[in-house]
């Protein structure tokens, strides 16, 4: 697989806009998908946000392997501010990012206090790759559709300021990939997980991938769902698939519609929760 380029022009332009305004705000809040979290960090984002005062939230949490999350835990630990890791449609979610944007705030509102002023709202700042739930978290904080909200990535368009309560103030950005993935398994992760359009990386590819992984490191993935029990043979396996499922177009098994399905079904959980990175 020669080197992924996915770099959109309204990307570069976001890129630029959250660079002008990284000085305003007192937080950022970086969201990973907690399935891949190295591959889902913007090294754009890095370099930009350094010296701010920084949340990361591992979301996506409910689909990701429980023990590889608790590895990945320990390994953030120390590496940031303030970690987090969630389920974003869990009705506790917005309330824990609130407690943890004002502890990150404290050291703000006491030089406030200080030099006689009355403490302003915490100004935060939401990054992240396409995908990640970044605009569902929004809509969540501001109690209302805030920012649209599509599985697709590349959806979210523009900057908003968005009032969550009277102590925080968010500042929301789109959704921006690297302008390159020079490690392609970064790219082949985002890629599963939906973070980059499907046309950019073939399906068969992404399968013949997600099956050796699979394989590897959760054998029985797709005996449940598919009866499936030996992932040596991605057309075997996308055969087998298409007659369970009864993908049948002018009278043959749709092998395309069946490496379709095993992606889909990855990417909604239903083949178990899998993390497709271990920390190290």
């Amino acid at each position: 697989m020669s080197q992924v380029h996915w770099f959109p022009g309204h990307m570069k332009k976001a890129l630029n806009e959250i660079e002008a305004k990284i000085k305003l705000v007192d937080v950022v809040i970086e969201i990973l998908d907690a399935r891949s979290p190295i591959s889902s960090i913007n090294p754009e984002f890095e370099k930009r946000i350094a010296n701010k005062k920084r949340l990361i939230v591992l979301s996506k949490s409910d689909l990701a392997d429980p023990l590889e999350t608790k590895k990945w835990e320990f390994y953030f630990k120390n590496k940031v501010n303030s970690l987090l890791i969630l389920n974003l449609n869990d009705a506790k979610a917005t309330k824990l990012i609130s407690n943890e944007v004002s502890k990150l705030g404290e050291e703000k509102h006491a030089k406030e206090k200080a030099k006689g002023m009355k403490p302003q709202p915490i100004k935060a700042m939401i990054i992240g790759i396409p995908n990640v739930g970044k605009s569902s978290l929004i809509n969540r904080l501001a109690k209302r559709n805030a920012a649209g909200v599509q599985n697709k990535p590349g959806y979210t368009r523009g900057e908003q300021y968005i009032k969550v309560n009277n102590d925080f103030i968010l500042l929301d950005t789109p959704g921006v990939l690297p302008m390159n993935y020079e490690d392609k398994q970064h790219a082949i992760n985002l890629a599963l997980l939906g973070s980059i359009r499907e046309e950019i990386l073939p399906n068969d590819e992404l399968v013949k991938y997600l099956l050796k992984y699979l394989s590897k490191n959760y054998p029985n993935a797709l005996v449940e769902r598919f009866g499936v029990d030996d992932l040596s043979d991605p057309i075997d396996v996308a055969n087998k698939v298409a007659t369970k499922r009864g993908l049948i177009t002018n009278g043959n098994l749709d092998l395309d519609r069946a490496n379709f399905l095993i992606l889909k079904e990855f990417k909604e959980g239903k083949l178990g929760r899998i993390t497709l990175e271990k920390a190290q």
